[in-house]
């Protein structure tokens, strides 16, 4: 999977990128290697997310789909 994340200069110095596709999905590093490092893990946490159970009834089918 590859997901687009957008890089900025931090004011403070360093840099800080975000993910659009994933909202609130953001990090920072004082370095290039550093933020993609960082970058990496925040994007592994954000869709590790579990979230609460919607719910269902009978008729209904869960599934899960890998991507």
């Amino acid at each position: 999977m590859k997901i687009r994340a957008i890089i900025h200069p931090a004011e403070e110095g360093g840099f800080w990128a975000e993910v659009p596709a994933i909202p609130g999905c953001a990090t920072q590093g004082e370095t290039k290697e550093e933020l993609l490092r960082n970058l990496r893990e925040a994007i592994e946490g954000c869709l590790s997310v579990e979230l609460e159970p919607q719910a269902s009834t009978d008729k209904d089918q869960v599934i899960e789909i890998a991507v």
